[in-house]
């Protein structure tokens, strides 16, 4: 069984559709310049409505430990907060990627941290299978909960109509929110 989740932008509104949805991840910054001037309004949207929220940070080109430390300078994190590298500039290697998400870990210890990216990214471009606390794919292929790779997976990305929507890999909610706040690897897919 899998729960609904989305994840939203600042091409989304401050305040969006929650209900059916067990979770959402709300992007922060990307690179070291930008930050989503949506995000704290975006925040409250989820936290009133009782979501597993998480956060992300779009990789740029640049400063891996840059990125991280300007990343974790803008939120602050509440008890079961999930952070996320989101990996899809091609310019960004896999060395990057691992590298930060080992920082964020050390960083906001405590925290899930765990890596986006298309199918692409993880068949062609990844090198080492590293995901941090667990693997949000992307694959619009219209099977929520199927991305078609072997990997354990946490959440799928299935389509981004009308807005970026997901499925988790988890049995409910609660499940989601104590994998959440616990310190225990991923449940495999």
């Amino acid at each position: 069984m899998t729960i609904r989740g989305i994840d939203v932008s600042s091409y989304q509104p401050e305040k969006y559709h929650t209900d059916g949805f067990a979770f959402v991840f709300i992007k922060i910054t990307e690179g070291t310049t930008y930050t989503n001037p949506k995000w704290i309004a975006q925040r409250k949207t989820a936290r009133d409505a009782g979501l597993v929220t998480g956060f992300y940070h779009f990789a740029r080109p640049g400063s891996m430990e840059a990125q991280a430390d300007y990343f974790l300078s803008k939120i602050s994190l509440a008890k079961g907060d999930i952070l996320a590298l989101d990996w899809e500039d091609g310019d960004v290697s896999n060395s990057f990627k691992d590298n930060w998400i080992k920082r964020v870990q050390r960083k906001a210890a405590g925290h899930k941290t765990v890596l986006y990216c298309n199918r692409a990214f993880w068949l062609h471009r990844d090198s080492t299978s590293f995901a941090g606390d667990g693997l949000w794919i992307a694959h619009y292929n219209g099977r929520p909960g199927r991305p078609d790779i072997r990997h354990p997976w946490l959440f799928h990305q299935y389509t981004d109509d009308p807005v970026d929507t997901n499925v988790g890999n988890f049995r409910d909610k609660q499940a989601l929110h104590g994998w959440s706040v616990s310190r225990e690897l991923a449940p495999s897919g």
